[in-house]
């Protein structure tokens, strides 16, 4: 890694810092891990990892310590043992051992697709994660002296003055500062930016192509990258991705756009490969060949980063947890009154509005039963993100822990105040960064996301619910933020066409092979987690279109941790 350019070593009087990523700015990475190393170079002292994205090894003295900034978009592992870390890894697949797996961490795993990145568990024995914003402390012999994690700071918002009467015009001047300096800190020599044609992206990249063409710009060069399908529901994008390349080279006309066809391509495509590769099992292996198309373009023309628009839609929309605030506060009367504002503008009923906001984060897994209990027939039906899939046999799930991992997963997602929790789990849900990791490994490149940057975070975090609610107006501050810059086509659309096609192709194609793959499974481990017959009839109900995102997840979920098992065994000499 280091010889791509993705590792950063520097010494000083005080130690060695060896960083995988930056510290504070992209193009300042030299300088940002030497403010690393002397930040924490006092003995004792262990201040809040600086805002970046990076995982580190500071070697001094008397001590070592590991760390991640609190993002947590780039992996770190230690192997202990006896209390003493032997080796630390960006790969837990490098430390671990095959034949000696950790099967709570499948329970883990198995409860939803954010469980892996905030918990300490991997899937080996022995080898721990080092947490987002965590500061793992050594002695210089690796005896382990203590982790410390601090929660994710909120601050960073409007000042208390401001934050009382925060109209969306505040707001919106607020959101385009903390946007401007995410993307800055994250241009390199040369930058892509994945443009779909929707506000998210299109944001993103027409705030790099200003930093690029700003007075004293020192920034290289910007690649515009796309996918394009001529057919199917994706091909009415086509418009939108032109009208946004078009507006974005107004503003840098040295930008190159870089169209990829992939017309072809299908979620599951090469599936043993995507998800039997990974250091880990990851739920979103079955989209990796879209991802790992454009990264690869991404790669051939030198880049050096791709910055992309994933997290808006939990952090720059509305937050619709606020409701439950008003619950357990006893606001009813204003809780009434906002549900039917949301029912209006979403085109659902007060009663489902309510469910989803109100009661199920107070009781997820008493609502989750009751939903399963209420559509009995198939394998799918009422199947939420924390109960026990009817596939995972329910003596290994009684084992090792499933329900204690489910009610912490639940815990974790919503909280005691779920408007808050919801922008810690965004942080792991909005990005498939685990497959990205695995990718900047082999092309030499990051990939990273303006709107899960710390700054906006917590700005979104302080604004009040009355400054970003617009019933019917999706993303209103974003909006309003970015009036300016985007084209009337793009600023007005409020639906974007989702990937639901390259899913169903998938299942269509690949439906089969995946249900033979389940069946032939080598891995003793399948067996004696699995109902093997139970998940193919998953998977057949799946394909039908029976279920919904968060059943399918699930399917996706076991798959993925099937093809990851015969990948262990694949790689055994």
């Amino acid at each position: 890694m280091a010889e791509q350019g993705l590792v950063t070593t520097v010494s000083s009087g005080a130690g060695t810092a060896t960083v995988v990523g930056w510290v504070g700015s992209f193009r300042d990475r030299v300088a940002g891990a030497h403010r690393l190393l002397d930040a924490f170079a006092g003995a004792g002292v262990v201040p809040r990892p600086p805002s970046g994205d990076y995982a580190a090894v500071l070697v001094y003295r008397e001590r070592i310590l590991l760390m991640r900034d609190e993002s947590a978009r780039i992996p770190l592992f230690f192997r202990q043992s006896d209390g003493r870390v032997s080796a630390v890894s960006t790969s837990a697949r490098s430390l671990g051992d095959a034949e000696e797996l950790e099967r709570r961490y499948f329970c883990r795993y198995l409860t939803g697709n954010m469980a892996q990145p905030h918990t300490a568990l991997t899937p080996f024995t022995g080898v721990r994660r080092v947490l987002g914003g965590e500061v793992v402390e050594l002695s210089p012999t690796g005896r382990l002296h203590g982790r410390i994690r601090r929660p994710a700071s909120a601050s960073g918002g409007l000042p208390p003055a401001a934050a009382g009467d925060a109209g969306p015009g505040t707001a919106a001047k607020e959101l385009r500062r903390a946007l401007e300096n995410a993307v800055s800190r994250r241009m390199g020599t040369t930058t892509a930016c994945h443009v779909s044609g929707g506000l998210d992206s299109t944001s993103v990249a027409l705030l790099a192509a200003r930093t690029l063409t700003g007075e004293g710009s020192r920034h290289g060069g910007l690649v515009l990258l796309s996918g394009r399908f001529g057919s199917g529901e994706l091909a009415a994008e086509q418009p939108y991705l032109k009208e946004a390349i078009q507006e974005i080279r107004r503003h840098a006309p040295e930008a190159r756009p870089v169209i990829v066809d992939a017309g072809d391509v299908a979620d599951f495509d090469d599936f043993r490969h995507h998800a039997g590769d990974a250091d880990e099992p990851h739920a979103h292996a079955f989209r990796a060949p879209f991802w790992s198309r454009l990264h690869a373009a991404a790669s051939e023309r030198g880049c050096d980063i791709l910055l992309t628009g994933c997290g808006a839609d939990p952090i720059a929309d509305t937050n619709p947890f606020h409701l439950h605030r008003l619950a357990r506060t006893g606001r009813l009367r204003g809780l009434a009154l906002q549900a039917r504002a949301w029912a209006q503008g979403s085109e659902r009923g007060v009663r489902d509005i309510v469910h989803d906001y109100v009661l199920k984060p107070a009781l997820p897994l008493a609502a989750e039963r009751i939903g399963m209990l209420a559509s009995p027939g198939t394998v799918l039906g009422g199947l939420g993100a924390f109960s026990r899939p009817p596939w995972l046999r329910s003596g290994f799930a009684r084992a090792h822990g499933y329900r204690e991992a489910a009610i912490a997963e639940s815990r974790f997602v919503f909280g005691r105040a779920p408007e808050r929790s919801l922008y810690d789990a965004a942080n792991y849900l909005a990005a498939p960064d685990l497959l990205s990791w695995h990718r900047a490994r082999e092309d030499g490149y990051f990939l990273s996301h303006p709107f899960l940057d710390q700054e906006v975070i917590a700005l979104m975090r302080g604004l009040p619910a009355e400054a970003t609610f617009r019933p019917g107006r999706p993303k209103a501050v974003l909006r309003e933020a970015m009036a300016d810059l985007l084209p009337a086509r793009i600023h007005h659309r409020t639906v974007k066409t989702p990937f639901d096609q390259l899913y169903v192709r998938g299942l269509q194609v690949h439906g089969d092979d995946l249900i033979g793959l389940c069946r032939c499974a080598r891995h003793p481990l399948v067996q004696e987690m699995f109902d093997v017959e139970t998940l193919c009839r998953a998977v057949r109900e799946a394909r039908l279109g029976v279920g919904d995102a968060y059943s399918w997840d699930r399917v996706n979920s076991s798959l993925t941790l099937v093809m990851w098992l015969e990948g262990l065994l694949s790689a055994r000499p």
